[in-house]
């Protein structure tokens, strides 16, 4: 978030602990709220606001109105050693997703690889913060969602798969994480929710319109559709994750994952899908830390196009973001707003969390 006058603060963990305490406020285990909180106050330090504590009122919501449990892990309905399946059963998909993080880097050290499917999942927030933490493993992580459906295909005129994300991590000496993390389309979502409610104008190429004239207003491309990103490549990449997360788990596919803004009480019903690569079985971790480093450096450094002052290699930017708001994490004032709201009907004190 660039600071301007409609930006606020807060102390890290201070905004931890006040977020926590709204979901404790509303039933959920001190342990689920805390990893739940320490997520979207997380992406928020990493710039990434989309995926951040604006989500907080929509997930409680969602949690008053009962199409989110309250559930502090899913439930394993099959188990193949190196390949289990997940039922999230509506949990958040935070807790959901640090249970399956656990599951896929344990039996990857058994076996070289493995895969967690989950179904009956819910929004984990960002897909990078998995993949990473398989990467903190020794391990390569990849981890993926797909979303009701947002995007047509290529020239067409309905929306037909979702703007689903992917993200891969790798293990690196280095300081800098090295990360993919990517939606299929030009545009998030919740950016363009965030424009909406910011009153700015979206990027030409993100969206259209709900008949396919291409917009840059936010309020129209919200019932519009968004656009792939690299046309047909996004469109491919989006379709065959719906069906690596939807399809081996048995769970929700194309328009059976209902819209994440809809009905608060029906379930959300998305499917994810985590993977992770045992490097040691392929060669020792250090010397393929060492390449990645290497690589993301050579990136760094390479020579500068006109006008352009830095380069940066995949998941720089956000680690760049975090280092500059490690001591205050910046903050909407509607965001804000909402969350004093929220924490006054649930009887949870903001006093002190928020300054100007």
């Amino acid at each position: 978030m660039s600071e301007s006058a409609a930006t606020i603060w807060a102390e890290p963990e201070a905004l931890c602990r006040y977020v926590g305490a709204l979901f404790c406020a509303l039933g959920l285990s001190k342990p689920a709220a805390d990893r739940v909180a320490e997520a979207l106050v997380d992406a928020d330090l990493e710039g990434i606001e989309s995926h951040g504590i604006m989500l907080v009122p929509m997930y409680a919501e969602r949690i008053r109105a009962g199409s989110v449990s309250l559930a502090s892990e899913g439930r394993i309905v099959s188990d193949q050693g190196s390949a289990i399946v997940l039922d999230a059963m509506n949990a958040l998909g935070q807790v959901t997703a640090v249970q399956a993080v656990a599951l896929v880097t344990a039996r990857a050290r058994v076996h070289g690889l493995a895969a967690v499917a989950v179904r009956n999942g819910f929004h984990f927030g960002t897909a990078g913060r998995w993949a990473t933490a398989i990467a903190g493993q020794g391990q390569i992580g990849i981890g993926m969602s797909n979303t009701r459906p947002l995007m047509p295909a290529p020239g067409g005129a309905e929306r037909v798969v979702g703007n689903n994300p992917l993200a891969i991590a790798l293990p690196t000496e280095g300081d800098i994480p090295v990360v993919l993390d990517m939606a299929s389309s030009a545009g998030a979502m919740g950016k363009i929710r965030l424009a909406e409610a910011e009153g700015r104008r979206i990027p030409e190429g993100w969206a259209t319109d709900a008949v396919g004239v291409p917009t840059t207003d936010p309020g129209a491309a919200i019932k519009g559709m968004l656009l792939p990103a690299g046309g047909p490549k996004g469109f491919g990449l989006a379709f065959m994750i719906d069906l690596l997360c939807g399809g081996l788990s048995e769970g929700a596919v194309g328009d059976a994952v209902r819209p994440l803004y809809g009905d608060a009480a029906e379930p959300y019903g998305c499917a994810h899908f985590f993977l992770a690569i045992e490097v040691a079985r392929f060669r020792a971790l250090p010397g393929f830390a060492a390449a990645v480093e290497a690589c993301a450096r050579h990136i760094r450094e390479a020579a500068l196009a006109p006008g352009v002052s830095q380069l940066f290699s995949p998941g720089e930017p956000a680690w760049r973001a975090r280092q500059a708001n490690k001591d205050r994490c910046p903050i909407s004032v509607d965001t804000a707003t909402k969350l004093q709201r929220l924490g006054a009907s649930l009887g949870v004190s903001s006093a002190g969390i928020f300054q100007s």
